[in-house]
């Protein structure tokens, strides 16, 4: 093949830039890729293109770096520079696309079957964030016609409208889809009326077999009126559950199996757990019909759904298609793991619950937001990490590790500092007096101090023992200094106050806690641990502090125990 002498001096500037970023001679799937993105006149021609690109790699190859460097510069001195300048990652939310300031309307659509979860928290913050952004509304509408396989649980509604408020996303409007049945009864109505829609009283592997092979179910032509006939008997009970669905006609024949005529009503005489409605209907709309007629309703603009429901979108648009709707600006993100739980269902963690596999649905080993929120979490530290996620397509795999980091600066500053001694073990002194320990609040905020009786016995933590000898010398922290003259019983005698002396001897620092101060109970997500704490810890209920060498804990109650759930390190 014959390449013009641009050609020519494009692969050798990519290979050139290749070579000097990485120091090596010039790999040719990186160049491949940069040269057909400048030359697309050459992608039907990439076959014959690679002897070439190889040829003039092995040419670059034979150089220095100082040769690449050099000619680098005389041939695209614009390369260099691209190098230099260290590529930021895509953080927070770009623009919306045809997204007018005054006019957009986003909504967080959850099934009510659970509480919001961490994965929840990012369609609530950014969808609210965006609005916020374009001074547009925000809609919490609960899809909650499911009667049966994800049933909708009671408590769950107000936890919803409790944890979007508390993740400063308030909703303008709540919409309850199983108080708008009616809704969905008239709009189906309309498309079986225009022959858009058909009763279907076939078997679900029936159907499903003629699905599959592209052939039409045998009640699909019937006439409009046969059908509107039939659906009046569905919806005043006349015939058993399960017996008959409602079909959206599409392209029988459809190169996509999940895009050939799809259900949008089916018949569960399973009463709705919300006493309002009840046993009130018996045809419930399928997600997709529900979502689709809502969201035209409510007068959505945008769209951010997971692109594992592209599916639905598709068949959505038929039914828009059918009444004349525009389809909302759709945006996909790709699934977000976090490492610390791994795959989880809002169903599965419901029967982990009943099962007594966990205390509830704050039990700080799940990942909902209840639990986070006991833990302490801050819900700005919630808010930034969502939305420095950005909206993409591509899957993230992601630590908590992040998160934490966030809500470390907002409640490092706040928190007040405490001696909390896990699997205690009793010290004894000899040498010292009676004494007041003055530990200050806080390491570098200006708070005051903790007042601690010390006399000839104190608590250290197990572990640290372990790590002791006789003859160790160890700091007692914010005390003063000892050594050890027994193992068994566990004795120590005073040397001196002196943090020098402590500092130039390399003492290791112990913490620890009064025999008489309150018992302490820390839940954490790997486990339980119960020790002995300052009595002043029951002074802040309901507060984020340090426990010293062990992490930030917020109290959620104050009695004869105290009890903590564990924030983060």
């Amino acid at each position: 093949m014959t390449l013009t002498e641009d050609d020519k001096k494009t692969v050798e500037k990519y290979a050139l830039q290749n070579a000097v970023k990485y120091g090596q001679a010039p790999q040719i799937a990186a160049v491949m890729g940069r040269v057909m993105g400048e030359c697309p006149h050459l992608r039907c021609k990439a076959k014959d293109m690679t002897p070439f690109i190889q040829e003039v790699l092995g040419e670059v190859g034979k150089g220095t770096p100082e040769d690449w460097q050099a000619r680098l510069e005389q041939l695209a001195p614009e390369l260099i520079e691209e190098l230099c300048v260290k590529k930021e990652p895509d953080k927070g939310l770009k623009p919306l696309e045809k997204a007018e300031c005054g006019n957009v309307v986003m909504r967080f659509a959850p099934n009510p079957n659970g509480p919001p979860t961490l994965g929840s928290t990012r369609g609530i913050i950014v969808n609210s964030e965006y609005v916020k952004k374009y001074d547009g509304k925000f809609i919490l509408r609960f899809d909650d016609t499911d009667t049966q396989t994800k049933r909708p649980m009671l408590e769950a509604y107000d936890w919803y409208i409790e944890d979007c408020n508390w993740l400063g996303a308030k909703p303008d409007e709540i919409v309850i889809a199983s108080d708008r049945v009616p809704l969905y009864y008239e709009h189906a109505r309309t498309l079986i009326e225009g022959g858009h829609a058909y009763v279907c009283f076939c078997e679900s592997e029936t159907f499903k077999k003629l699905k599959d092979a592209k052939e039409a179910c045998p009640h699909r032509d019937i006439s409009p009126q046969e059908n509107l006939e039939q659906w009046d008997k569905m919806l005043s009970g006349g015939y058993p559950e399960k017996s008959a669905v409602l079909r959206i006609k599409t392209d029988i024949k459809h190169k996509d199996p999940a895009l050939r005529d799809f259900g949008a009503f089916r018949i569960l005489k399973m009463p709705h757990p919300r006493p309002e409605v009840g046993d009130k209907y018996v045809v419930w709309p399928l997600l997709d019909f529900e979502g689709a007629i809502e969201d035209h309703v409510l007068g959505m603009t945008h769209i951010i759904r997971g692109k594992d429901l592209m599916d639905s979108e598709k068949r959505q648009t038929y039914i828009y298609k059918y009444l004349g709707w525009d389809y909302p600006v759709t945006t996909h993100w790709g699934r977000v793991k976090m490492h610390e739980f791994g795959k989880f269902s809002t169903s599965g963690l419901r029967c982990a619950i009943e099962e007594g596999r966990y205390n509830g649905w704050d039990d700080p080993r799940l990942p909902t937001v209840r639990a986070i929120r006991r833990r302490g979490i801050q819900p700005e530290a919630v808010r930034k990490f969502m939305i420095d996620m950005g909206v993409g397509e591509t899957d993230i795999s992601i630590s908590l590790d992040t998160l934490y980091a966030e809500n470390r600066k907002l409640v490092e500053p706040k928190a007040n500092r405490y001696f909390f001694v896990w699997d205690p073990v009793e010290l004894e002194i000899t040498g010292a007096n009676p004494c007041i320990a003055n530990p200050p609040l806080h390491p570098t905020e200006n708070r005051g101090c903790r007042e601690i009786d010390v006399n000839s016995k104190i608590l250290v933590c197990k572990e640290d023992v372990e790590k002791l000898a006789t003859g160790s010398k160890i700091r007692l922290k914010d005390l003063y200094n000892v050594e050890v003259t027994s193992m068994e019983p566990l004795q120590v005698h005073y040397l001196d106050d002196s943090i020098a002396s402590a500092k130039k001897d390399k003492m290791r620092i112990v913490h620890w806690a009064p025999v008489d101060g309150i018992p302490v109970k820390v839940l954490s997500p790997d486990g339980e641990f119960t020790g002995i704490g300052e009595k002043r810890i029951a002074t802040e209920l309901d507060k984020v502090v340090q426990f010293e060498r062990f992490g930030f804990c917020r109290i959620d109650s104050v009695g004869e125990e105290v009890v903590a759930y564990y924030t983060h390190k």
